[in-house]
């Protein structure tokens, strides 16, 4: 996008707009909700999250002062646990199954309690665990994102040679690089990845895996995990796509996340086409920034749009506006945009002013790449296919994240590389081994479309 930017909110207000938006409990506080909790025999907040963390265990352990073991319990059953307390869906997971909610219509703030414990122990520079007792074996794991660090943690306790291969600068994926800004920034992350490291696992960083790659991986290492997650932003396919004024959002939110404000590209007024999470996440920081008017455009019904319903509530607060059953037909501009064409439910055609606009509409799989480089099988979807110890059509090979179940949460793909660890360590010694948090052994989820546009 050219060098025309809306004019700046003062920095001071932008900075505020982009605080934390569950900001951090103090002890008081944190002691005062944790007393709030009944820590319930047979939990159904544990259930509800995707890595079973013993929610009353630690937040026991915080109510009695001893909050560097209610953090060891977090990080035991989810490697990204300081991550997962700012941008999971607590409504629709452990807190939406708190019981509290229906004794005095407000749930325990499990997210935040689970923050203050994480943060704890991450600000202090605590190691909460050691490598194991060196086992001989290597593994290689391809990605650096929540599947991938949690795998790589698992495995280094077991006393694996481990090494993640990332093709980015920094390590962490999409928590690293995706997540709004006002959920969390990139040193929570980054932290996460520090506590990896302690464990002897070895970062390649700027290295993309390209065929010659992958077969010197296969030399080195006993096994190979992807945790890939998924490929480049979908393409409209209408005229003016290429113009210029037209961002993927994801590359959107990589530039808010340095926090250089004024070096982020923004219109005045701008589209952002699709209604998931990215795309509110997109709207919402777009707004913040400064942005004049920002118009979330979606060819279904607000019924249909695949965000929680608690961001399209934010979306709402922060005065974006929505153009339901809208679909875009053409992006207007010479060199640069100038509006969109859309067309209605009934087939009226109409023109947006705008002068920029984000894409938010999913993302490709990689399955040519697992195909062709990998040779490992996809599915009609395109992606890859794992059985219940999340191994691929190729013994040596498993995988986990948003390549196998199609665009989920963190959380989930973190739960991911935990069961990948048990399925590669039982591959390769014959011995069956569960972690924290592995109650049963659940097979993947069921594969969620993340383009349902």
């Amino acid at each position: 996008m050219a060098n025309d930017y809306c004019t700046p909110l003062d920095i001071t207000q932008i900075e505020q707009n982009f605080a934390d938006l569950h900001p951090a409990m103090s002890t008081p506080e944190a002691l005062q909700e944790a007393n709030r909790c009944l820590y319930c025999y047979d939990a159904p907040c544990m259930h509800a999250c995707p890595t079973h963390i013993d929610v009353p265990g630690f937040i026991k352990r915080i109510a009695s002062g001893n909050v560097t073991g209610a953090a060891k319990l977090i990080f035991d059953a989810n490697p990204i646990g300081a991550s997962c307390a700012r941008v999971c869906p607590v409504e629709v997971l452990c807190e939406g199954a708190c019981v509290e909610k229906t004794l005095v219509k407000k749930p325990i703030e499990i997210g935040r309690l689970q923050r203050y414990a994480t943060d704890h122990t991450l600000s202090n520079g605590k190691q909460l665990f050691e490598k194991g007792e060196s086992n001989g074996k290597s593994v290689g794991i391809i990605g650096s994102g929540p599947a991938g660090l949690s795998c790589a943690t698992y495995l280094a306790r077991l006393g694996y040679d481990v090494t993640v291969y990332e093709k980015r600068a920094m390590a962490g994926g999409l928590d690293t690089y995706g997540m709004a800004e006002y959920k969390m920034s990139q040193t929570v992350s980054l932290s996460e990845v520090e506590q990896v490291e302690k464990l002897g696992v070895k970062f390649v960083l700027n290295t993309e895996i390209g065929e010659e790659q992958a077969g010197s991986l296969r030399s080195e290492h006993d096994a190979i995990f992807l945790a890939t997650g998924l490929g480049t932003t979908n393409r409209l396919g209408i005229p003016g796509e290429e113009l210029d004024g037209v961002v993927d959002a994801l590359a959107f939110i990589e530039q808010v996340k340095t926090r250089n404000w004024k070096s982020v590209p923004l219109g005045k007024n701008i589209v952002v086409l699709g209604a998931g999470n990215t795309a509110v996440d997109a709207v919402t920081q777009a707004k913040r920034l400064g942005a004049e008017k920002v118009t979330l455009v979606y060819r279904r019904t607000e019924k249909d749009a695949p965000a929680y319903d608690y961001e399209m509530e934010l979306a709402r607060k922060d005065g974006i506006e929505f153009r339901w059953l809208t679909t875009p037909i053409e992006i207007l501009g010479d060199d640069r945009v100038s509006g969109m064409r859309v067309s209605d439910a009934d087939g009226n055609v109409s023109d947006i002013d705008c002068d920029q606009v984000i894409k938010a509409i999913g993302q490709t799989k990689m399955s040519r790449f697992y195909n062709d480089v990998i040779g490992i099988e996809t599915d009609e979807k395109g992606r890859v296919k794992v059985n219940e110890r999340m191994q691929t059509s190729d013994a040596k090979v498993f995988a986990g994240g948003d390549c196998v179940n199609g665009g989920a949460e963190a959380v989930d793909a973190s739960q991911m590389g935990k069961h990948a660890a048990m399925g590669i360590h039982e591959m390769l010694t014959g011995e069956a081994i569960e972690f924290a948090g592995a109650i049963v052994r659940d097979p993947p989820k069921a594969p969620v479309d993340p383009n349902p546009h």
